[in-house]
């Protein structure tokens, strides 16, 4: 039987070594779902409940294997719903080919049905490389320079294709004449690393500094043996933005943990007494959680040079792989004697562990949230993947899970967005299917679109080699990270018709689907309820009604904020006397842990 253009383009994906895409069937791509059920084997397509779930999954899957990641969606409706997962792609650096229809090429500027100027709508979020496919010589070219443009650049590409050219003929060999266009497959990462004077400069500055932080992100995250190297040459402490969770073990004794405002006070407190900084890896966003400007000497490692010297003004900026980049640098580094900055960092972040375990240990009403993360860190599986929604549950993830080598983590980074708890979960267990994935997810992101996923969970688990896949849901019934944020930031009290979330059972809803459910709503059943979900033979969803007024408190606060939170206060806060009593424990732990 004779290739048409969407057999074509499938076999064209499976040469570049892609063999999953994640997403959701129309008539707009009807061609191309067709070939995808021709390809058999080549191809595992996971079908998914809305198409925004599979750019989130897309995007885990570049995350969590360094491999482009394939979304598909049909024309119009379809492709407007990957948009918010592709942007998720895109501000986190993760490269994505996105493959939507579009209606016959005669159709369009005639208003047609489910017409959209797909081009110019994908222009932003996809704007290193978007084109439509004319005709089936295109294709060709059109999914070599997509892949290898997403792999290169870590970003979004994407490729429209109407409907009738994805039944034409294919044409494998375009003709050899003027005007077309003959491409191959294949990407080799480059070797990047700085010329030796610039390494040499950088060494110097790190050399001279008494007292040296690091902030490492995403981009080391292969580089956790230079890193943890060059932290101990420098004597320096570590502290790891989010997307770097998994950088380095949080067990060892100078990482100071998560910063910002999900971050670690001793990671707050190094920032502000440093006198030499040196990142690697990040574009961390907030520049008020970093040095004053002027009080550090800076070095910068990042393979992307847009990003250099952005969020502090770094003297010597290095671009470069993290890895590469370091084991270049270590042999210039002089091994610091005097010690006495990496032990006041080193006491200070033992400190903070007893502080957060007291929190953790505080009463509330009926469960306090940060006990249910607190009691899942020692249980952690070796190598399991752990990923977080936004909102309340990213405080508890970034500061009371102990991350081990081994493991890895990810969330929405630099978009913030609600809703990729659940798919990014899914996406690593297809990945890893002999790994124990977790998600930590609040009920308002659940309710959002986490539910629905939990039916493509029921449809797949059978697949994996090992079924141990856990939905945790803070049941708080409250959008409890904003509500905090209107508290601190604007002065206002809890707006309950905003900011309350309707009652859902979900651990019933689980069983419902041929899932485990569990629900726990007292703490002596936290840890029980952690060792079942971690034996089940089947996905889990546990269900912890916590306590929403317990408080997600900075790292630092300043005068403007206890200002405003005290405005909320008195301006009719609805459950003034227990967050008063909730606030005053932890304020009190931070000072006076188990007392």
């Amino acid at each position: 039987m004779a290739q048409n253009a969407s057999d074509f383009l499938i076999r064209r994906i499976t040469e570049w070594g892609i063999s999953r895409i994640y997403g959701y069937p129309g008539d707009g791509i009807n061609g191309i779902i067709g070939a995808i059920g021709r390809a058999g084997d080549a191809i595992n397509y996971v079908q998914v409940r809305h198409e925004e779930m599979a750019a989130f999954m897309a995007c885990a899957h570049y995350k969590f294997t360094g491999e482009v990641g394939i979304c598909l969606a049909t024309s119009g409706p379809g492709a407007i719903h990957l948009l918010n997962g592709l942007y998720d792609a895109k501000m986190d650096h993760a490269g994505v080919l996105a493959i939507v229809g579009q209606q016959a090429r005669a159709a369009i500027g005639g208003d047609y049905q489910q017409e959209v100027d797909l081009v110019s709508l994908f222009k932003d979020v996809a704007h290193e490389y978007v084109h439509m496919a004319s005709t089936p010589a295109q294709i060709r070219h059109l999914v070599d320079r997509a892949i290898r443009i997403a792999k290169a650049e870590r970003t979004v590409t994407c490729i429209i294709i109407p409907n009738d050219v994805q039944e034409m003929p294919a044409i494998p060999t375009p003709p050899r004449k003027h005007g077309t266009v003959h491409s191959g497959t294949g990407y080799m990462s480059p070797h990047v690393v700085p010329k030796q004077k610039d390494l040499q400069n950088a060494a110097d500055i790190l050399n001279h500094g008494e007292k040296v932080a690091m902030l490492v992100g995403a981009g080391a995250l292969q580089a956790t043996d230079e890193v943890i190297e060059v932290a101990d040459i420098l004597g320096a402490g570590v502290a790891k933005a989010l997307l770097g969770k998994a950088v380095i073990p949080d067990e060892l004794p100078f990482c100071t943990g998560p910063i910002g405002l999900l971050g670690t006070k001793p990671s707050w407190d190094m920032m502000n007494r440093c006198d030499t900084l040196l990142m690697v890896g990040t574009s961390f966003p907030y520049s008020e959680f970093l040095p004053p400007e002027g009080q550090a000497r800076g070095v910068q490692i990042d393979i992307d040079p847009k990003m250099l010297s952005l969020r502090y003004p770094t003297e010597i900026n290095l671009i470069g792989d993290s890895a590469e980049t370091l084991r270049a640098l270590i042999p210039m580094l002089d091994r610091k004697e005097g010690r006495k900055w990496r032990k006041k960092l080193e006491s200070e972040i033992k400190e903070w562990w007893r502080v957060l375990e007291a929190r953790a240990k505080n009463k509330a009403n009926p469960i306090n949230p940060q006990r249910v993360f607190w009691e899942l860190s020692p249980r952690l599986p070796d190598n399991c993947i752990i990923v977080a929604d936004s909102g309340s549950a990213a405080n508890w993830f970034a500061r009371d899970l102990k991350i081990r080598r081994g493991m890895m983590a990810s969330l929405s980074g630099n978009l913030a967005t609600m809703g990729p708890g659940v798919p990014y979960a899914i996406s690593a267990k297809f990945a890893f299917p002999g790994r124990v994935v977790i998600a930590t997810v609040g009920d308002g992101a659940m309710l959002m679109n986490g539910i629905n996923e939990l039916v493509t969970i029921a449809n797949y688990w059978k697949e994996w080699s090992d079924p141990r896949l856990i939905i945790m849901v803070l049941a708080n019934r409250d959008l409890n990270q904003v509500t905090w944020e209107q508290r601190v930031m604007a002065g206002d009290p809890k707006y309950e018709c905003s900011q309350d979330v309707p009652t859902f059972e979900f651990a019933r809803y689980a069983e419902m689907l041929g899932l485990t459910g569990i629900r726990v709503d007292e703490t002596e059943q936290i840890g029980p309820a952690w060792e079942q979900a971690l034996s089940a033979t089947r996905p889990v969803v546990l269900e912890a009604i916590t306590d929403p007024e317990v408080p997600t408190l900075p790292p630092h606060i300043t005068f403007e904020e206890a200002k405003k939170f005290t405005e909320s206060m008195v301006k009719g806060e609805p459950h003034l006397d227990h967050i008063i009593k909730q606030t005053f424990k932890e304020a009190v732990e931070s000072i006076l842990p188990h007392h």
